[in-house]
């Protein structure tokens, strides 16, 4: 072995001894000084106290370490046996040694070789012991004494009571809140007026002087009472929504209790908002298929106030069919999102094949995400994003431009419709006039055929001849030769055939009950304004007509059919003896009822009350029960039943009164806006229009 390697090994062991005796004797005195920290400091102070302590510890360890150095290793070896004959200093010299010396270092160096000496201090024990042992009881000591932090994290309070002999008055002040695990927010510390999330655990510490003999949080509704606790008094409580409260000690017999009566403090909950998303890819709500494409790219950004959860559901729906006749297939792909906890970013790309999407279908995409709120998560739900891939097409034989594969058997529905309008109106700006009124007009035409189909059932006449069918028999290789031949003109059973409409009588026609008719009615009566737009070009005004057809079509599917038998109406009997005599005995009332007021009559004289003179305490009970009786037109209903109670509490302080009355000038109706009369101009002016007029 060397001697640089000798010496790192023999001394590394005592180093480490000297750490570990060093640490295990400062360590409970640093204890003690974090204990007293946050006896009269709290949290903040004991971390403070801590991490100095434990960087004092280390530092004065490492400085003691560093006396454990060579000279101090050559004593040790000297005094560690006789067999070291006082030459430990060769194994670590320098300089160039005569045969001799060389000679002894090797003799030296074999025995501790064969016997290592044991160069680490002994344990200090008593030390280390005394130490441990009289933290633990200074600091069972500190957590024994009672209101050792009272002067220090107990705040002054304003209660703006007048102090009076042997009443109870609140002297310290401090409200703990604790918000939901699932925000992250820290604890912290506040007054009596807080504003904190929705669900946080309030926890109060209050001192009165003098003492009372019982206290309570005086709530609306379930006061909480105050526990006492030494010198403090404490309670707790969920916060679930805003609330006044007030802090009520027990006064002593034979005080007055309007005397004492504390302000008002406010707690404000901050509802939970929901998660938002937006889309990010693609662009646009409508998308085409490409030529070779495979998979579907979406992107979507969500943000909550608190946290996003890690994972969100994507809904995939492909719609198959033609009109009415669509069949529906749903998806659910469980997507991770990428970012912080309150912004996430989730991106996928679904497999069009795995999804079974094939020409003439769509497929719908929506993207729900949840936040992280414990219990009962909120869910949001992304614009629903559609990806077309259109029928396939073939050139027609004789025809220009291309058609269908396969000819639709009457109409387009009226959801497809109301899509092909709203696609137009985003087209409109890149569309020539002609184009697009030539584009409304289509629509306009399917409209028709729709209204004519659904007409059918209702016995309606048929305007002209319909389209084509793709179950409409071909005509013969001779055209009209091959048809039957039909009989003398005049024939009763042609004449029906021809000109007789059979749906028109009521017997023959589907019966509907009166309010599936009415439906159905009403529904081809939106249809025929949603044409009559769409053929003037109009797509924006026929959207609402479209949508109510659609609503009044879904209605009268899922009615019950029924057959009706044809009877005449039955009519009460008409009591013959009561005619022409007045009386009256049985019949309802028949007046009209009264027109509601106009405005809110309960502002006005609330304004009046407050805005000249002391308010009496029963006009306030009238503002308050006009407050509480009106929760849509006043802003802050809190705000006003407390500036109520601080009028209450003192009458003649003007501002209390003035701010009462600017909260009830918000809640003023405002007057509905009208022609100024115009100014006269005084006696010059009526001179001058009085010449204007001849007079």
């Amino acid at each position: 072995m060397t001697a640089a390697v000798h010496a790192g090994d023999l001394m590394r062991p005592a180093r480490r001894r000297s750490l570990a005796n060093d640490a295990l004797i400062g360590l409970p005195v640093v204890m003690v000084g974090a204990t007293l920290a946050f006896r009269f400091g709290g949290v903040a102070a004991a971390g403070v106290v801590a991490i100095i302590g434990i960087a004092v510890i280390a530092a004065t360890a490492y400085a003691r370490t560093r006396r454990l150095n060579r000279r101090w290793l050559i004593r040790r070896l000297d005094l560690s046996g006789a067999d070291m004959e006082d030459s430990a200093d060769l194994l670590f010299a320098d300089r160039a040694l005569t045969p001799l010396q060389a000679l002894q270092r090797e003799r030296i160096a074999c025995r501790l070789t064969a016997t290592p000496p044991e160069l680490r201090r002994p344990w200090s024990t008593r030390r280390i012991a005394a130490a441990w042992l009289t933290s633990t009881i200074a600091v069972a000591t500190l957590a024994a004494l009672p209101g050792a932090r009272r002067a220090t994290i107990l705040a002054t309070p304003d209660e703006q009571v007048t102090a009076a002999p042997g009443m109870p008055r609140l002297t310290g002040q401090r409200l703990r809140i604790v918000p939901p695990a699932y925000t992250g927010l820290p604890s912290r510390d506040a007054g009596l007026d807080a504003r904190a999330p929705a669900g946080s655990q309030l926890a109060w510490t209050l001192t009165f002087a003098p003492q009372p003999a019982a206290a309570v949080l005086a709530f609306p509704g379930r006061p909480v009472p105050l526990v006492r606790r030494g010198d403090s008094w404490t309670a707790r409580r969920v916060l679930d929504r805003s609330v006044l409260y007030r802090v009520m000690p027990q006064l002593p017999p034979g005080q007055p209790p309007g005397q004492a009566l504390p302000r008002l403090h406010r707690l404000d909950a901050v509802a939970d908002a929901p998660p938002q998303v937006r889309v990010i890819a693609p662009e646009r709500s409508l998308s085409l298929v490409t030529p070779g494409q495979r998979r579907w790219s979406l992107v979507f950004a969500t943000r909550d106030d608190y946290g996003v959860a890690a994972t969100a559901q994507l809904h995939l729906t492909v719609a198959e069919g033609d009109g009415e006749n669509v069949e529906f297939r749903e998806t659910v792909v469980a997507v991770h999102g990428t970012g912080s906890g309150t912004v996430k970013r989730f991106a996928v790309a679904p497999d069009l094949a795995a999804l079974r999407f094939v020409a003439g279908s769509d497929l719908v995409a929506r993207l729900v995400v949840s936040d992280n709120r414990s219990p009962g998560p909120q869910a949001a739900v992304s614009t629903s994003l559609i990806l077309r891939w259109p029928a396939a097409t073939a050139d027609g034989a004789g025809m220009e431009g291309v058609v269908t594969r396969v000819l639709p058997a009457y109409f387009r529905s009226q959801r497809q419709v109301i899509i092909d309008a709203e696609a137009l109106l985003k087209d409109r700006p890149r569309l020539a006039a002609a184009r697009f009124l030539a584009r409304s007009d289509g629509i306009g035409a399917d409209q028709r055929l729709l209204r004519l189909r659904y007409g059918q059932f209702l016995g309606e006449e048929q305007e002209g001849t319909g389209p084509p069918t793709a179950d409409a028999p071909a005509p013969g290789p001779e055209g009209d030769a091959a048809l039957p031949s039909r009989s003398a003109f005049g024939s009763e059973r042609n004449t029906l055939a021809d000109y007789g409409h059979v749906h028109d009588e009521a017997e023959a026609a589907t019966l509907l009950d009166p309010g599936t008719r009415t439906t159905l009615k009403a529904a081809l009566d939106a249809m025929w304004q949603s044409e009559l737009s769409l053929r003037q070009g109009a797509p924006q005004t026929a959207l609402p007509f479209a949508y109510t057809a659609l609503r009044l079509i879904k209605q009268v599917q899922q009615a019950t059919r029924i057959f009706l038998a044809r009877v005449g109406p039955v009519l009460p009997v008409i009591d013959e003896t009561r005619r022409l005599t007045g009386k009256r005995d049985g019949l309802d009332h028949r007046d009209l009822p009264a027109l509601a007021s106009v405005g809110d009559g309960g502002a006005a004289v609330a304004w009046a009350a407050v805005s000249f003179a002391e308010p009496s305490p029963s006009e306030l009970a009238r503002i308050e029960a006009w407050a509480r009786s009106r929760p849509a037109s006043v802003v802050d209903p809190l705000a006003v039943a407390a500036a109520i109670d601080a009028v209450q509490r003192d009458p003649g302080c003007t501002p209390c009164r003035r701010a009462l009355r600017e909260l009830v000038w918000q809640a003023l109706p405002r007057p509905a806006p009208g022609v100024t009369r115009r100014d006269g101009g005084g006696a010059a002016g009526r001179r001058y229009l009085d010449a204007l007029g001849g007079r």
